[in-house]
């Protein structure tokens, strides 16, 4: 009894007065067994999934293009050869070129800057204001629960497109103002996901027993709540970045994004499907750019959510 919470390596006096001490973990010791053996259970995890590994390689191509578009071409997306016009896919152009004679290839990787752009800001709408609810709503309870789920049904009740259409409509047009309008059509299933979560955490053993040995709120929402209620909510950003990247596309190919010539991928879409019959790369091609982005982001949520817990 005189060996002291230090001694069994009790972080939270919470955690001690439950009886839950735990002893000094040497593993997280940088360069300790226990990391190595870590590193070694992720690699294996990713070579077991060759699936996870290439919408890994696809994920990091898209974030390279967005950030660095140099590294995959030189052209200028803008400007065209008048002469080269409606080239199929070849070793010059690798996805063709449009009716004016520009690479859509160079087009397709600048465009990703925009539309990466655009559904990064609906992402952080979406969970900033999702999850601010959300904890509100599940931390404070009584009252304003009610009125803050209401809120949220309400939300819920409509169409996410719809209301993103009546959202970018109200806000005019624009890259930004139309990853605003996707992100607060997407604010409702963040909210109710973190609301679930800071209920779930709210009424663990930990908790409680902060609160009996006085720990104020803000310290157990900080210390305990959060860190505990985020990983879902995480995992909901990542499969939302797949969903909110269709719905700029598809804002975009409704002609509210970004004016023309923009490389936008949804604008590649929309101005190719007049070409169709003659041109049919104009439109399928910058479309598997975007099926294969949204595939890699689904994969590799599905993989977070469920794949590498059970494996833990």
């Amino acid at each position: 009894m005189s060996q002291s919470i230090a001694d069994v390596g009790v972080d939270d006096p919470a955690e001690a007065a439950l009886g839950l001490a735990r002893p000094i973990d040497t593993g997280t010791v940088p360069g300790g067994p226990a990391r190595r053996v870590d590193v070694r259970r992720v690699t294996r995890f990713l070579v077991r999934r060759p699936g996870l590994l290439l919408s890994v390689a696809v994920l990091v191509l898209v974030v390279l293009a967005s950030f660095s578009p140099d590294l995959f071409t030189s052209q200028d997306p803008l400007k065209g050869v008048p002469s080269q016009n409606f080239r199929g896919p070849s070793g010059a152009h690798w996805f063709g070129t449009d009716e004016l004679g520009r690479d859509v290839f160079t087009r397709v990787v600048h465009g990703a800057q925009l539309s990466l752009k655009a559904t990064l800001i609906a992402v952080l709408v979406a969970f900033v204001l999702g999850g601010l609810l959300g904890v509100v709503a599940g931390f404070v309870g009584r009252w304003v629960d009610d009125v803050l789920m209401r809120f949220v049904d309400v939300l819920l009740s409509i169409p996410a497109l719809f209301l993103s259409l009546a959202l970018v409509t109200a806000l005019g047009y624009g890259t930004v103002k139309v990853a605003v309008a996707v992100g607060i059509a997407s604010v409702a299933s963040f909210a109710r996901v973190a609301r679930a979560e800071v209920l779930r955490v709210r009424q663990a053993v930990f908790v409680e027993a902060s609160r009996s040995c006085g720990a104020r709120w803000y310290s157990v929402l900080g210390r305990h709540v959060l860190p505990n209620a985020a990983g879902p909510v995480i995992v909901l950003a990542t499969l939302d970045f797949g969903a909110s990247i269709l719905a700029v596309s598809a804002l975009s190919f409704l002609g509210y994004g970004a004016p023309p010539p923009a490389p936008e991928w949804g604008t590649l879409i929309s101005d190719g499907r007049n070409y169709l019959a003659n041109a049919w790369w104009l439109t399928a091609l910058p479309g598997l750019a975007i099926a294969a982005t949204v595939l890699a982001t689904n994969r590799i949520a599905r993989a977070l959510d469920g794949e590498w817990s059970r494996q833990r």
